[in-house]
């Protein structure tokens, strides 16, 4: 919550412990390419439980170094929910491949296994990858898809860029690569676990995560038994440039902030499920208006947003009125997300689509407050306030 009580959608927590980690790096002799990193790395892999950890400068560069590693490129078609933020489909844009847009399940906003089943057929055998969305720390059906996708010789980027600390109903952790070829993440001010900007790919193949190593950094291999020349070599100063990459590298200074962070993940999450039950016990008062999807059964979520659904009809009120409405009374609020398909870069590519399910869903969704930094007391305020909005 800010000085003046204003409940912003999300917002960071920084601790004097973060702090003194950002000034531990800057008395260091490193800003950047230090010991943060492959640090913030083994520890990162280690709390997903993935082998291997790929840090990069934020989550769009992160499904772009993922995709590209899986050789991704013009011709091909990648699969992506329409219901997510557009660097999902934009990543695969960059490496010169086509979109087929997904639809999704209009309460929870999510990928199904029968919606990426009716967009592999559109995609009519050019399909090379498909991107599932956890929208908001909710995990889509990653046992269903990944045999989908196998069976159809896809490869699969989960983009958990919203997903850090999330538990599957078999039990396992958002990224730990169980299901799918790499999972990215971002850490983004307002999401779970911050490093100001930055991102990460997690996977089990030793040798994807070592090319996406190197294309972070312009594709320059400095592992002399990875070189191509056949003589010398040797030289302290000699490396390579084996590919064309980008320099999407993740400063120390932000690693620090991360892995402080990181230690504070399982603080974060309880606070986050906390304040989601909190959510769950005062918005079910405004039900049917307002609705707030059950989890999928056995899943443990770690939500970055309380994405909620409202009958804005029903209520007599529109969604710009509400969110008007909201912010005069210190309540922050948001729109995840302006279907993709819809935005005019893809309408002038594809054309005009129909995708009901995820027409509705935005029709309906509004991101309410959730950060940890605040308590149930604003939970109740803020679905206090609703209520008096909606009438």
């Amino acid at each position: 919550m800010s000085a003046d009580g204003y409940l912003a959608y999300g917002r960071q927590e920084i601790s004097e412990a973060d702090i003194e980690a950002v000034a531990r790096v800057l008395r260091s002799g490193f800003l950047t390419t230090g010991p943060e990193i492959p640090a913030f790395e083994a520890e990162f892999a280690a709390y997903t439980g993935a082998a291997h950890a790929v840090a990069c400068s934020n989550g769009t560069t992160a499904l772009h170094l993922a995709l590209d590693a899986l050789g991704v490129g013009p011709g091909d078609v990648c699969i992506v929910p329409t219901i997510t933020f557009m660097a999902t489909a934009n990543a695969a844009r960059y490496c010169g491949a086509d979109v087929v847009f997904a639809d999704v399940d209009a309460a929870t906003g999510l990928m199904t296994p029968d919606t990426f089943k009716a967009a592999l057929e559109r995609a009519g055998g050019k399909a090379k990858a498909v991107l599932p969305v956890h929208l908001a720390g909710v995990q889509c059906d990653m046992g269903a898809i990944h045999e989908i996708a196998r069976n159809a010789g896809l490869k699969i980027v989960e983009d958990s860029c919203h997903a850090t600390g999330s538990v599957r109903a078999d039990g396992g952790m958002a990224g730990d690569a169980r299901w799918c070829d790499a999972a990215t993440f971002s850490f983004h001010p307002v999401k779970t676990l911050t490093t100001g900007e930055g991102g990460m790919i997690t996977t089990n193949d030793p040798a994807l995560s070592a090319t996406m190593a190197r294309q972070r950094s312009h594709g320059i291999e400095r592992d002399p038994s990875r070189f191509q020349r056949t003589e010398g070599g040797h030289e302290p100063w000699y490396h390579e440039m084996a590919s064309l990459g980008w320099n999407y590298r993740l400063p120390d200074i932000n690693a620090a902030l991360g892995r402080s962070q990181l230690a504070r993940m399982g603080q974060f999450a309880v606070k986050r499920r906390a304040l989601t039950a909190a959510y769950r016990e005062h918005l079910a008062r405004l039900s049917p208006l307002v609705t707030l999807p059950g989890d999928p059964a056995g899943q443990n979520p770690c939500r970055h947003l309380m994405n909620v659904g409202i009958d804005f009809e029903g209520a007599g009120r529109s969604r710009a009125d509400v969110m008007e409405a909201l912010k005069a009374r210190g309540i922050g609020s948001q729109v995840h997300y302006i279907p993709v398909h819809t935005q005019p870069y893809y309408r002038a590519l594809y054309g005009e689509q129909r995708l009901p399910g995820a027409e509705i869903h935005y029709a309906r969704t509004l991101s309410l407050p959730l950060f940890t930094a605040m308590e149930e007391s604003d939970v109740e305020r803020v679905c206090a306030v609703l209520s008096e909005v909606l009438g």
